[in-house]
């Protein structure tokens, strides 16, 4: 085992709280070292799988060093169970929900598996017929789908209340369902739905009128018959003022979404994982995993030889998990199996343009944005290709975009995905996925403990007395919306799936910036946008600490 990694007071808390086995009477039974050690040891032994005279423990060795140097660390059920019991890996799942009683119910009950074992859940609802339409025989009348999203989010809480990652979900309609209006509203009760996020499937032709200025049709889910017609430009008025008010809905650009999809052949994409950087088909799963572009930078730049050594041994330890994880659902093995989608991320990106001089709303930040996730993905996809030479495509390979554009190997479906990264950045020490600093002071309230934590980088500064560079170190107050979508769209460029990024607007923003927010998220490269409002949720789990930062102030 390698030495202990050196870690924050916050990470230190993290892993405790969260992450290090206990035994029965709840006493933690390993140091990070040994977790880091436990998780190397179980996803290297995949390989004696395809060569049962490899070195298991060179593997062991190499996994062990990317992730107690904090340069690689996959998500979290990945860190908490591997070599556990539990032993289920993945983080993102997304479940069918059908026009019937039967089909929901299987759903919820499947759901409740998959959050047991920390996973989290994205659905669709769209094919549920509106409320009030006929239930035959009983000639009764339907809910709706709001009112089965209400059913999941209960459940949820039951299930999730003792869990040590309690569960979450993304609840999916499409902006044709004639439900569509009460689905926007439902969370601007703030004591509706506290375990689900909302995003609306808008498509392509609901994007023509909201330009054209047209009416957009509502359709029966069940008939296929319009029922009504409505401005394209008040639906999405009313989005802006659900989202204004509690940060949701977000938008999904689902007809976008599906035009990148890898395996048309298989299915169609419905709906995304809980934070929406995941689009996946029903029953399928996804492990992700995040690179610290803190650890790369070198000379005012990036070292490029040494990241596509990680990205390499990311590649290699993801695709592994696939093989070892304990899948909650006989469904969810076949199918993730059958398409293996992995998706490497990053973490930091913030602080590594801090540490390079470079301010966030930059044209410098654009495109060094787009050049590290370029190579970050054909990395990717040339250790890919290399294990597929060892262990086969996937076998959903014949089926998929890859023949046709001349791809002879791939080892899996997807390879990047930008996730939040919200408890591996902490354990990193860095910023979180491609967010800005949220502020170089806060309070964070983790678990049953609120910290207050100072920026290490910001840090180092007043302790050495020197000057803030004001224009460096930006807060995500500080960007202006348009520039985090801007970031938003060049790592989106070169990412398989898509892309976890919040659009952080001040107290004071009003309903009309959101929504010309969303119009110009609609015409940027992007698979969906998601905003929050400062202070608009009194949950909120971050908040500056204006006293000892005043630019921190929103």
């Amino acid at each position: 085992m390698k030495n202990e990694p050196t870690l924050t007071p916050i990470a230190t808390t993290v892993l405790e709280k969260r992450y290090l086995a206990r035994d029965n009477n709840g006493k933690i039974i390993e140091t990070p070292g040994q977790l880091f050690h436990r998780v190397a040891r179980s996803v290297a032994e995949a390989d004696r799988i395809f060569d049962p005279n490899t070195s298991v423990q060179e593997v062991a060795d190499t996994f062990e060093s990317a992730m107690a140097s904090l340069s690689f660390l996959p998500n979290t059920p990945c860190l908490i169970n591997a070599g556990r019991p539990m032993a289920q890996l993945a983080a993102c799942f997304v479940l069918p929900v059908e026009d019937n009683l039967e089909s929901i119910f299987q759903t919820l009950k499947e759901t409740a598996l998959i959050h047991q074992t920390g996973g989290g859940t994205g659905f669709s609802f769209s094919r549920i017929r509106p409320k009030g339409d006929t239930i035959f025989p009983a000639h009764g009348a339907s809910g709706g789908p709001v009112s089965f999203i209400q059913l999941f989010d209960s459940a949820t809480y039951i299930i999730d209340r003792n869990q040590v990652r309690p569960g979450a979900n993304m609840g999916v309609l499409n902006v044709s369902h004639p439900d569509i209006e009460a689905f926007i509203r439902i969370k601007t009760n703030p004591y509706q739905l506290q375990n689900f996020n909302l995003s609306v499937a808008v498509d392509d032709e609901f994007l023509k009128c909201l330009e054209t200025g047209r009416d957009y049709p509502l359709i029966h889910s069940r008939t296929g018959a319009v029922i009504k017609r409505l401005p394209a430009e008040k639906l999405l008025e009313m989005m802006a003022d659900g989202a204004w008010q509690t940060g949701d809905p977000g938008l999904l650009f689902i007809d976008r979404i599906n035009r990148a999809n890898p395996t048309p052949g298989v299915g169609s994409i419905e709906s995304t994982n809980p934070c929406g950087e995941q689009p996946l088909l029903p029953y399928e799963s996804c492990t992700l995993g995040s690179i610290n572009l803190t650890q790369f930078v070198q000379d005012s730049g990036i070292n490029y030889e040494k990241l596509q050594r990680q990205v390499e041994t990311a590649v290699h330890f993801l695709d592994n998990v696939i093989e070892i994880n304990r899948y909650p659902l006989a469904r969810i093995d076949e199918w993730s199996r059958t398409n293996r989608k992995i998706g490497l991320g990053v973490m930091g990106f913030a602080d590594a343009l801090i540490m390079m001089g470079i301010a966030y709303q930059s044209e410098q930040a654009l495109i060094l944005a787009e050049e590290v996730m370029a190579s970050i993905q054909s990395f990717a996809a040339e250790a890919s290709a290399k294990l597929a030479e060892k262990r086969g495509n996937f076998p959903a390979f014949n089926h998929s975009i890859y023949p046709a554009a001349g791809v002879m190997r791939r080892r899996n479906a997807t390879l990047t995905t930008i996730a939040p990264t919200g408890s591996i950045s902490l354990i990193a020490g860095v910023s979180s996925g491609i967010e800005p600093v949220f502020g170089y002071r806060i309070k964070r309230r983790f678990i049953d403990t609120t910290v207050e934590d100072i920026h290490p980088i910001y840090k180092s500064y007043l302790a050495a007395g020197q000057p803030v560079p004001e224009k460096i170190f930006q807060t995500a107050w500080e960007v202006s919306p348009e520039w985090h979508l801007k970031i938003q769209a060049a790592f989106q460029k070169h990412t398989d799936n898509a892309v976890s990024k919040t659009v952080n607007f001040p107290a004071a923003a009003t309903v009309a910036d959101i929504k010309a927010l969303f119009q110009l998220a609609a015409k940027m490269p992007v698979k969906g946008v998601t905003v929050y409002r400062d202070n608009s949720r009194q949950d909120q789990t971050l908040s500056v600490c204006p006293e000892a930062c005043p630019r921190c102030e929103s």
